[in-house]
C-alpha cells in the first residue's frame, strides 16, 4: 500500500501578548491619576488641530464659557467662522452647550476635558503632523499665559501673588522615582481641583467669580480662574 506522505499540521508559532501602552494618558496600567477620562482618537485629534479651533478652545478654558459672538470679538473673526468651528468642536466632543448661561437667543459654549495619547497615536506616521501642531499650540498658549501673568504680577493683590509660583527644579532620579513623583503630584491636583478633565470648572463654575468660603472661614473670598501647568520629563 502506498505510504501516506501527508504530515500532521505544524503547531502554530506562539504569539506574543500585546504589551500595554506606556502612554500615561492611555487606558492601562501606565495611566496616571487625574487624567481626563475621555481619550481622543486620531480622527478627533486631526479635527481639533486647526488653528482657530485650538484658539477657541483655549479661550473657553480661560473664561469658562462664551458665545460665538464673544469669541468672534476676542479672536477678531466673523461670527460665522466661530459658529462653524464651534459646531465642529461640538461634533467631536470638545465643547458642549452651557445650559446654565444665556437667555435662549444665543448659545453659550463650554470646553470639555480630554486627553491625547500622543505616544500611541504617533505610532502611525500619518498622525504626526497633527500631533506636532497640537503640541506647538499648547506650548505657545502656555508661554503666552505665563507671560501675561508675569507682566501684571507686580500690580496684583498680595494674596494672589503669595498663592502663585513659577518654579523649575532638576534632580537625579530613577524612572521609578520619577513615576512616583508624577503620580503623587497628579493625585494632589485631582484632590484640589475636583473631577479630572473638566476645564470649565471643577464644580461647574462658568467663569463668574462668586463669593465663596475659604479654608480659613472667610465668607467673602472671591474666586478666580486658576491655571496650573505641570511637566515632568
Amino acid at each position: 500500500m502506498p505510504r501516506d506522505k501527508s504530515s500532521a499540521p505544524e503547531d502554530p508559532l506562539p504569539t506574543e501578548a500585546p504589551q500595554p501602552s506606556p502612554d500615561p494618558v492611555a487606558d492601562g496600567p501606565a495611566q496616571l491619576p487625574g487624567v481626563a477620562p475621555r481619550k481622543v482618537d486620531a480622527r478627533a485629534m486631526k479635527a481639533f488641530a486647526h488653528p482657530l479651533r485650538m484658539s477657541i478652545y483655549s479661550h473657553l478654558t480661560d473664561v469658562g464659557s462664551a458665545t460665538a459672538t464673544a469669541l468672534a470679538r476676542h479672536l477678531d473673526e466673523s461670527t460665522g467662522q466661530t459658529s462653524y468651528h464651534l459646531r465642529q468642536l461640538e461634533k467631536h466632543g470638545f465643547v458642549e452647550e452651557d445650559t446654565g448661561r444665556g437667555s435662549g437667543r444665543e448659545r453659550w459654549w463650554k470646553p470639555v476635558g480630554f486627553a491625547v495619547p500622543t505616544y500611541d497615536l504617533a505610532q502611525d506616521e500619518a498622525n504626526r503632523p497633527a500631533i506636532q501642531a497640537l503640541l506647538q499650540a499648547s506650548l505657545d498658549q502656555r508661554a503666552a499665559a505665563l507671560g501675561r501673568w508675569l507682566s501684571v504680577e507686580n500690580h496684583e493683590e498680595r494674596e494672589w501673588i503669595e498663592a502663585s509660583i513659577d518654579n523649575t527644579t532638576t534632580r537625579e532620579l530613577t524612572a521609578a522615582q520619577t513615576r512616583a513623583l508624577t503620580e503623587e503630584l497628579m493625585t494632589v491636583i485631582d484632590r484640589h481641583l475636583g473631577r479630572p478633565g473638566d476645564p470649565s470648572g471643577a464644580d461647574g463654575d462658568t467663569g463668574t467669580p462668586p463669593d465663596r468660603p475659604t479654608p480659613d472661614g472667610d465668607p467673602v473670598a472671591q474666586t478666580r480662574r486658576v491655571r496650573l501647568y505641570l511637566s515632568v520629563f
